[in-house]
Parts: C-alpha cells; sequence; structure tokens
C-alpha cells in the first residue's frame, strides 16, 4: 500500500486548487531550473536508474526511448510530442491527470524536452477531452505567465515552446505515427516503421512520443531520486501506477498505488471489493480493451505489473481494469469491442480492414449462438493472421480480446451454440 506522502500526484480527486499556485504550494515547479542545470546526460541516466517503463501500454523503458534521440543535431529540429489521445475503452487514468494536476505534465514536457534538446513540445489531446483542454491550456497560459516556460524557462537559458493540439476523437491516433500524421494536418494513418520517429518523425523530424503519464511523473523521479522511484514495485517493474478500475466493483475509482501490488489488494483496498463478493467474480480485463480477459479464479491472486499479468496470459496495458461479475454476458462484452475495433480501424492494412469486420460478424452470431462449434476454431485462426500481420497494433487489438474469450471461456461459446441448436437458448443470449 503506498503512503500518502509517497503519491506523485497529489490532486488526482480535484481536492486541492490546480492552479499555479495550488502546485507549487504541493512541491511542483521546486527547483525546476536546478534539474536542467544538472545536464542532458544526467537526466537520461537519472530516467534509466528509475526503471520507469512507458506508462501508455507497451512498457517500453522511458530513459532508453529518450537516449534513441541524436546527441548532436545535424540541423533538424527535434521535437516532444505528448500522446494525451487516451481513447482505450475502459481507460481514464491521464484523464484526472490533465483535469486536476495540469501542472505535473507541463514540468515533466520541459525537463523531458530539455534532455533530448526539443525546444518545441506537442501535446495532442483526443478529440472528446473538452474540459480537459481547457484546464490544461488555462495551465501552460500560466506557465507562460510566470516565466516556467517561452523564453528562457525557468531562467535556465534554455528556449522551450509548448502547444496544445486537439484531435478529432478518433482512435487510431493513439498509435504514436498515427498520431504524427494527424499532427501534421493529414489523416490518422500509421506510418511503416522503419524509420522509427526517433530518426524521423514530426515533419520529418527527431522525435520522441510518450504517455502523459510517463511525463508527468519525471519531475517528481528527479526531485525525489531515481532509487526513491525504484523501490516500489518488482524488479524490472518500478515505481507507482495509476489504476483506473471499472466495472462491477463496488466503488469503481481511479488510484494512485504502487506497481506489483495484487489485485485482490487493488480491489479490496480502493474499491470496497467485488460486487457481490469474490466468488461473483466472473473475469477481468487488466490493462484496457485490447488486452486478453482473464477468468475470475486465476485473477485473484495476480500481481499487476508488466512481467506478472503476462504469465497469467494478459498484459497491464494501460492499468485499466475492467471487472465483469457472474451477470456479464461475456461473449457479448467481447463482441461489443469486436464492434469498436472494426468502427476504428483505419482501412490501411487488408488483413486489419477486412479481418475485424470479420471477426466481429462471426462474433455476432456466437452471441446469439447461431453457429456451428468448428467456427470457435475458425475464429481463432482468423485472429492469427490478423495478430501480428499489420502495419501498426490494432490488428493485434482487435485480435487478443476474442483469443482471451476462446481460451477461457470456450465452454459457454459451445453451450450456447448447443442450447440454440436444441431450442433452448438462454434468456442473456436472446436479448
Amino acid at each position: 500500500m503506498l503512503d500518502d506522502q509517497d503519491r506523485i500526484f497529489t490532486n488526482l480527486y480535484g481536492m486541492h486548487d490546480r492552479s499555479l499556485k495550488g502546485a507549487q504550494a504541493r512541491g511542483h515547479w521546486d527547483g525546476t531550473r536546478t534539474i536542467l542545470e544538472n545536464g542532458r546526460e544526467w537526466i537520461i541516466e537519472q530516467m534509466k536508474a528509475s526503471g520507469l517503463r512507458g506508462r501508455g501500454g507497451a512498457g517500453f523503458p522511458t530513459g532508453l526511448k529518450w537516449s534513441f534521440m541524436p546527441k548532436e543535431s545535424d540541423g533538424r529540429p527535434a521535437y516532444l510530442v505528448v500522446n494525451a489521445d487516451e481513447s482505450e475503452p475502459g481507460t481514464c487514468k491521464d484523464r484526472e491527470i490533465m483535469r486536476h494536476d495540469p501542472h505535473t505534465l507541463i514540468e515533466g514536457c520541459l525537463i523531458a524536452s530539455y534532455a533530448m534538446q526539443a525546444h518545441a513540445c506537442y501535446i495532442y489531446i483526443r478529440g472528446e477531452y473538452i474540459r480537459e483542454r481547457e484546464a490544461l491550456q488555462a495551465a501552460i497560459d500560466e506557465a507562460y505567465e510566470a516565466g516556467l516556460i517561452g523564453k528562457n524557462a525557468c531562467k535556465s537559458g534554455y528556449d522551450f515552446d509548448l502547444y496544445l493540439a486537439h484531435g478529432a476523437g478518433a482512435y487510431i491516433c493513439g498509435e504514436e505515427t498515427a498520431l504524427l500524421e494527424s499532427l501534421e494536418g493529414k489523416k490518422g494513418m500509421p506510418r511503416m516503421k522503419p524509420p522509427f520517429p526517433a530518426g524521423a518523425g514530426l515533419y520529418g523530424c527527431p522525435t520522441t512520443v510518450n504517455n502523459v503519464e510517463s511525463i508527468a511523473v519525471v519531475p517528481t523521479i528527479l526531485r525525489r531520486g531515481a532509487d526513491w522511484f525504484a523501490g516500489f514495485g518488482r524488479p524490472n517493474n518500478a515505481g507507482t501506477k495509476i489504476f483506473a478500475v471499472s466495472g462491477h466493483v463496488n466503488n469503481p475509482c481511479v488510484v494512485e498505488d504502487a506497481m506489483s501490488i495484487s489485485f485482490e489488494e487493488l480491489i479490496e483496498k480502493h474499491c470496497g471489493g467485488i460486487r457481490g463478493g469474490w466468488d461473483n467474480l466472473k473475469a477481468v480485463i487488466p490493462g484496457g480493451s485490447s488486452v486478453p480477459c482473464v477468468r475470475g479464479e486465476n485473477m485473484k491472486d495476480a500481481i499487476m505489473d508488466f512481467d506478472a499479468l503476462r504469465e497469467v496470459g494478459s498484459s497491464l496495458g494501460t492499468a485499466a481494469v475492467i471487472v465483469m461479475d457472474q451477470s456479464t454476458d461475456i461473449i457479448k462484452a467481447i463482441w461489443r469491442l469486436s464492434k469498436f475495433y472494426k468502427h476504428e480501424s483505419c482501412g490501411q492494412c487488408t488483413p486489419c480492414r477486412e479481418g475485424t469486420g470479420w471477426m466481429m460478424r462471426v462474433m455476432d452470431r456466437l452471441v446469439r449462438g447461431e453457429a456451428e462449434v468448428e467456427e470457435i476454431d475458425m475464429l481463432f485462426d482468423v485472429t492469427k493472421q490478423v495478430e501480428g500481420h499489420t502495419i501498426c497494433a490494432l490488428g493485434d487489438a482487435a485480435a487478443w480480446p476474442i483469443q482471451g474469450l476462446i481460451r477461457n471461456f470456450r465452454d459457454e461459446i459451445e453451450d450456447r451454440i448447443k442450447a440454440q441448436k436444441t431450442g433452448r437458448v438462454s434468456a442473456v443470449a436472446a436479448e
């Protein structure tokens, strides 16, 4: 359990003043100039030592990612782009940072940009986040006015500009290269890699794309020391993490706690337990809608970090925990996700464009039980043909929920098909 004094996001619930004055009273923007004066190499080494892994889903080491940026400029400017296009169903953690603790993000943008020699940073915020954009823009204006960013930021001699770009609400723009395309004013369609953004990203210049939470924790890590941050969680899964728990718990919430907390402790301490008790737990999607679901009995003792959740056949992803009790029609729930991915595919890759629609239509029949048992294996086979054969990870995101369903709840799918054949279709499936 994380102590209050160890929380990085001190205003996650908006109980305190979110203005610059309030942020400074809670310790933000404290000694920022000194951090910058320690130099770029020091900042990157500290980030590596802290063990911070990207909080956007993939879990790539943040310090290592920064070190890919060119050490010497070849004349092209460098950019930091913050991915605030939080469109993964179930995920709502970055929203709270931008709404209630925006200065953590702005200070992080300055330090991270300095470490990568970027004089400009773009925060790309999702189209539906209207109030969040207003709160963030107000905070950016305050930081400019106070001389914390802009010319001679924090009196460090470094010029730094921060821009807030508003997306149009496309899920695909959360993929880093599609986000860059959208920022440039083009259609949000992922690019082929290589080149990677660190070589040629925004406007063909060296660029790093990081998640909101990854950047917002940077100032506190550098103030308190890499060892402090690395002290939470298991090796290779360091730090504190924001979890967003929704679904069938007594108190759905967004909460910051230590990495590697057990699922049981997370639910009992922060969410008041499972609705109807632990025996009523059916399935959990532990990291946002694109990761495979896990059966309730396998989830109770699971550890909430990158490596442990891989062992139970899923992933930490964005740590958006979706809890489902026995009242859930799990087949229908996964169908709904496959419908989402079909709708959000950009259509650039044939396996994704055709496969997402195909998978959704088969799922539609499975919900009603109007299929043959052999089609379950055929559907699994098609998910394997989509997974790993597309430019970006949307194909994987569409395939994994269905794979998780078939691996964990095959008996339910078969029962429904058999019930339909004998005319005993269940009330749930008939809706």
